[in-house]
């Protein structure tokens, strides 16, 4: 079925991890410690790699780290498998590139069941299409904003973006342009194989379509994402021209591109805003963020957006109780809000941790559906007026409630 590369200095370990995943049909292959696999892991060309933490000479953080930095080795999907199971361990696991994190003693049934998802994910992620990606394009570019941390900026994006890729059946960039640890990548569960810094040092005469389209992180719903850096010396690398450039290619390489923004007027965020065709202001029903958003809106007129983009203001309720009211809100901002999104903490907090976008999941759900029709209502006048020839189940759902509605005002 597949080869796989373990590394880990309990011979036990791996003698368990070999027998398991024979059982289903794996070629392991072994290594003792992290410079024998780093030795040795080119001439082996594993399809995945199952790496243990604690090792001599070098440990699995360090190990990983030098994979994901050679060329040769940075694409390969790499599960971590160890003993330690706090959080921090995790997320340092995932900031050296993991793209999974298993923690021992485990269950032989969990091992191939990981193994088999992380096969299916690469697959999706190494299909290259036979020819340049299409440009030409004038996709609609939609930036979601809020000067207050907090308010749901990068779940709104992810869920946006799939939102929008599960209607019209892909074509969709997620940018993240919170370049200063952004989560965008987290929200879709992408491991950081590439991120923003790739981009670094390449002349804009030759950033070529195909050179993007490498560098982005593809994920199994469709969409498209440039992550964030790994860190935040490495944001700092990343320029207004370099954002301008990359923003300008990806409108002519797909139909849909979806930024998510930091909680700053950075160069970026600028470059960002002129691209845009909407920007969605974000806040939460509390007077911090209400105060931001004032703040926020003054700017946005002073720079002349408010002119010659459609501003849309979401209130997203973060918490359940003593929240300032709707039309308090909007009397306070002296602009209405278009798009409320209801308190929702078990569907939110679930969606972050396992990195599945909300509107992925139950098309009963009402959440789900209101991100279907969000996705459908921020989607361009030329694809919302005309039916697709193979629509979606997506599409349908959303079509079937936008008759239903019409019923009902009769």
């Amino acid at each position: 079925m597949a080869k796989i590369f373990a590394i880990d200095d309990n011979e036990i370990n791996l003698k368990v991890v070999k027998t398991t995943l024979a059982q289903v049909g794996h070629e392991v292959v072994t290594a003792t410690n992290g410079v024998e696999a780093l030795e040795r892991v080119e001439g082996i060309a594993p399809e995945v790699i199952i790496l243990d933490i604690s090792m001599p000479i070098m440990d699995g953080y360090e190990v990983c780290r030098k994979l994901r930095e050679n060329p040769a080795t940075a694409q390969i999907p790499i599960i971590i498998l160890t003993a330690y199971n706090a959080l921090e361990d995790k997320i340092k696991g995932f900031d050296a590139g993991a793209d999974d994190y298993l923690t021992k003693p485990f269950q032989p049934a969990e091992l191939q069941a990981r193994v088999s998802v992380i096969l299916r994910r690469s697959a999706v992620a190494q299909v290259t299409p036979k020819k340049a990606p299409m440009t030409g394009k004038n996709g609609k570019v939609i930036s979601l904003f809020s000067m207050r941390g907090g308010s749901g900026v990068s779940t709104i994006a992810a869920n946006l973006a799939s939102g929008l890729s599960k209607i019209w059946s892909g074509s969709v960039a997620l940018v993240d342009l919170s370049l200063a640890m952004g989560q965008a990548a987290l929200m879709l569960n992408l491991s950081l194989r590439n991120t923003w810094v790739d981009l670094v040092g390449i002349p804009p005469e030759e950033l070529e379509p195909e050179i993007l389209e490498a560098i982005l992180l593809k994920h199994e719903n469709g969409v498209h994402v440039l992550a964030a850096p790994r860190s935040i010396a490495d944001g700092e690398l990343i320029t207004g021209e370099i954002v301008g450039n990359v923003l300008r290619l990806l409108r002519s390489m797909y139909d849909y591109v979806v930024i998510d923004l930091p909680s700053m007027f950075s160069e970026g965020t600028l470059q960002a805003f002129d691209a845009s065709n909407e920007i969605i202001c974000l806040l939460s029903p509390e007077l911090a963020s209400v105060r931001a958003m004032i703040g926020t809106l003054e700017v946005l007129d002073e720079l002349e957006y408010s002119n010659n983009k459609n501003i849309i203001l979401m209130l997203n309720r973060t918490f359940d109780k003593h929240g300032l009211a709707r039309k308090n809100i909007e009397k306070a901002l002296k602009k209405p809000i278009q798009i409320y999104v209801p308190f929702s903490p078990e569907e939110f907090i679930n969606s972050i941790n396992f990195g599945v976008p909300i509107v992925m999941g139950d098309p009963e759900n009402g959440l789900v559906e209101l991100f279907e029709d969000l996705a459908f209502l921020l989607s361009t006048d030329g694809d919302k007026d005309r039916k697709p020839l193979n629509p979606t189940e997506a599409y349908l759902r959303v079509y079937d409630r936008i008759e239903k509605r019409k019923q009902k005002r009769k």
